[in-house]
């Protein structure tokens, strides 16, 4: 987008974008040391809407907001207030203490801009969508690489969640996650509860590490994780959440977590190997959804 002379409020996607001019990644624009602005994070989510939104409508959400950009303090929202926006709607959810609190959600390219001009970053969407908050529909597997952990072997763990679940019939799909790793995410009817797939994903990630010790840990523990892989199911309980495909990170050199087609994987230098242009030009580009046939898919979770 051209960037506005003054930091006088635009409008994008039938949305009003206040402070466009304002630097939420330094250093990280197209011109070296420009930063990359407000306006410009804006005009990033208005043109990747279509690919976002299928993974955030109609899901609690977790956000990422930085108000000051993203070298300053930024925190995670999850609750909803009414300054976030007309189209970012409430959902009452019961909370682990008991009681009700509204969380967030979204229905459309509006909500998705609203969040944005509130200055969210990162989304975060949940594995149950707000009709049913206690039947959730998919699982994410996080690979987190320790230290020195080479990327081909991130990916060949990838690969490895990948077999493994094709070995009790499921297909499943990855991405980057923006950060060190990937996520292998399997989708499947609704049914069971939070417990019976947070069983099953423990269940996945110890048959990974039974196979190969020396390679994949399954517990959170930083001590006994030096030169292994972690593979993180704990995403997988209700109120957890996992960055979803096409949104950006705060972090340096404006990452996105970036949906592949298996096949691309090993073309791939990188969990953070998309910047926001050459996210926005994969957009451009993209035939197909890197992840078509996923919506149709009616699988359903194995017990344990």
């Amino acid at each position: 987008m051209k960037r506005p002379h003054a930091d006088k409020p635009i409008e994008i996607a039938g949305v009003r974008i206040t402070h466009p001019a304002r630097v939420v990644y330094a250093g990280d624009g197209i011109t070296a040391g420009d930063g990359i602005t407000k306006g410009e994070v804006a005009a990033y989510y208005a043109a990747v809407a279509d690919w976002i939104l299928p993974e955030l409508i109609n899901r609690p959400l977790s956000m990422v907001r930085c108000p000051g950009g993203t070298d300053s303090a930024c925190f995670f929202q999850k609750h909803h207030a009414a300054k976030l926006g007309s189209s970012v709607h409430p959902i009452p959810i019961e909370e682990k203490e008991g009681g009700e609190d509204d969380y967030v959600y979204i229905r459309d390219r509006k909500g998705l801009l609203q969040l944005v001009q509130m200055n969210t970053i990162e989304f975060h969407p949940w594995g149950a969508r707000v009709d049913k908050p206690d039947s959730p529909d998919r699982i994410v597997f996080d690979l987190d690489p320790a230290a020195r952990v080479a990327w081909t072997a991130v990916v060949e763990a990838a690969h490895g969640i990948r077999e493994l679940l094709e070995g009790m019939g499921l297909a499943s799909f990855v991405r980057t996650s923006g950060g060190k790793g990937l996520h292998v995410v399997m989708p499947f009817r609704r049914g069971p509860g939070w417990q019976a797939v947070k069983d099953f994903c423990e269940r996945a990630a110890d048959a990974m590490v039974e196979r190969e010790p020396d390679r994949y840990i399954a517990t959170a523990s930083k001590a006994r994780r030096e030169g292994k892989i972690f593979i993180d199911w704990l995403r997988n309980a209700r109120g957890a959440t996992s960055v979803c495909g096409w949104s950006l990170r705060a972090r340096d050199g404006a990452p996105v977590a970036m949906p592949l087609r298996w096949e691309e994987l090993g073309e791939v230098g990188g969990g953070a190997a998309f910047g926001m242009q050459a996210a926005l030009e994969r957009a451009r580009s993209l035939k197909a959804d890197p992840w078509e046939g996923m919506a149709k898919l009616q699988q359903r979770l194995p017990k344990v």
